[in-house]
């Protein structure tokens, strides 16, 4: 495999974090078409996420890590995921875990340190392996199918995930099961993809965020060692999750899809300016009708940049009340809904050349549609900020 040209300029030093990004966005965008057409993982992208020291963003620093503040790991997000949102969800993935880890510390300390320094020293990415075929996403409730037996030799782990987003370079996978005791608990527990009994099957063929190697995870009968069962707990433990654990799933979700939108308006500005039909003589930039609809998508960007940002600098702040978790989603459910709708603007402005392969439009619109999937969807936001209001006139 072929370097990038920008590997080597990661290794030095740069005068500013989102000049680097910057840069990186757009080397990732000169093979987004290709890895988005063939399926690929794009492996070299996070070879050189790990030379530009981007893959220890949340790790805590007295292991090695950076521990970046909320409003830097949304700008992060938000600029790869312009250059290619695929390589961004499999980095936005491994940010929540190790932040998530980082914030509730109940993983076996040796454990969760041996992982900090591993994704300091190489490429070492994890991320959650949740939803099953039967289950479906864990958020909707319900006991998972996967067992986690315990021995004397430690947990045997059996079981079958879908959706593992970056499973083609996943160094561990933090699995959802349950205990086979005859009151069952549940809990995460680790697996590193190189113990006996791990498989994946290349299942994922989706419309959109093709190049995350979201593939089906097979566990059967993997063992780990005891210290591998990260927090195991009765299904009653989790009703209240941490406010914060909420506030980053929603927050960087939403900056990477700011993202894919910037991105469409981009390439959409740019077309608008080159374009000059025969009978106009002066380029589409200039005409009313199409200044109002980029206008449009501007109000709607800088709405969800004010939204996004606000919020992640008051996290940093520690200007938020237990209420953050819920104000988190809100923003998710707006900014999603807005960068969805700025993309589709663009598609009704120029018509057929938005929906060609030849385009990157086509491509950033289906993968801002991939944003109603994620966990919490908008149901559930809505429901939660409705109950809430009600609730509290009621009071």
């Amino acid at each position: 495999m072929s370097k990038s040209p920008v590997l080597a300029a990661t290794t030095t030093s740069c005068p500013n974090l989102l000049e680097l990004v910057e840069s990186l966005a757009v080397d990732f965008a000169s093979r987004a078409a290709a890895h988005d057409r063939d399926g690929s993982f794009p492996f070299e992208n996070f070879e050189i996420l790990h030379k530009a020291q981007l893959l220890s963003l949340t790790v805590p620093k007295e292991f090695g890590g950076q521990d970046a503040g909320y409003p830097t790991v949304c700008q992060v997000i938000e600029k790869i995921a312009s250059g290619d949102a695929s390589t961004a969800l499999v980095l936005t993935m491994h940010y929540l875990q190790h932040a998530n880890a980082a914030q509730t510390r109940r993983w076996h300390p040796t454990v969760y340190e041996r992982l900090c320094r591993e994704s300091v020293a190489g490429i070492a990415l994890l991320n959650a392996a949740r939803v099953e075929p039967e289950l479906g996403t864990p958020a909707r409730g319900g006991l998972p199918a996967t067992i986690a037996k315990q021995t004397d030799d430690g947990w045997l782990v059996t079981g079958h995930k879908q959706y593992t987003t970056g499973s083609p370079i996943l160094s561990y996978f933090v699995v959802w099961a349950r205990t086979n005791e005859e009151e069952p608990r549940v809990g995460s527990f680790l697996v590193p993809r190189h113990f006996p009994g791990v498989r994946i099957e290349e299942t994922w063929d989706h419309l959109g965020m093709r190049a995350t190697g979201s593939h089906d995870l097979i566990l059967e009968d993997v063992l780990i060692p005891r210290e591998y069962g990260l927090d195991i707990r009765p299904l009653k433990a989790f009703a209240a999750p941490d406010p914060l654990k909420l506030a980053g799933v929603s927050l960087w979700l939403s900056a990477l899809y700011q993202g894919v939108a910037t991105a469409a308006r981009d390439w959409l500005v740019g077309y608008l300016n080159e374009r000059s039909p025969t009978n106009l003589g002066v380029s589409l930039a200039t005409l009313p009708r199409f200044q109002t609809a980029v206008g449009e998508i501007e109000a709607l960007l800088y709405a969800n940049h004010q939204l996004i940002y606000s919020l992640a600098t008051d996290i940093d702040l520690g200007q938020y009340d237990s209420k953050v978790g819920l104000q988190a989603q809100t923003v998710k459910y707006l900014a999603t809904s807005n960068a969805i709708r700025a993309v589709e603007i663009g598609l009704e402005l120029i018509g057929n050349p938005g929906l060609s392969k030849k385009n990157p439009l086509e491509r950033h619109y289906r993968d801002v549609l991939c944003s109603r999937i994620h966990t919490p969807q908008n149901d559930a936001i809505c429901l939660s900020l409705g109950k809430s209001a009600l609730l509290y006139r009621r009071d």
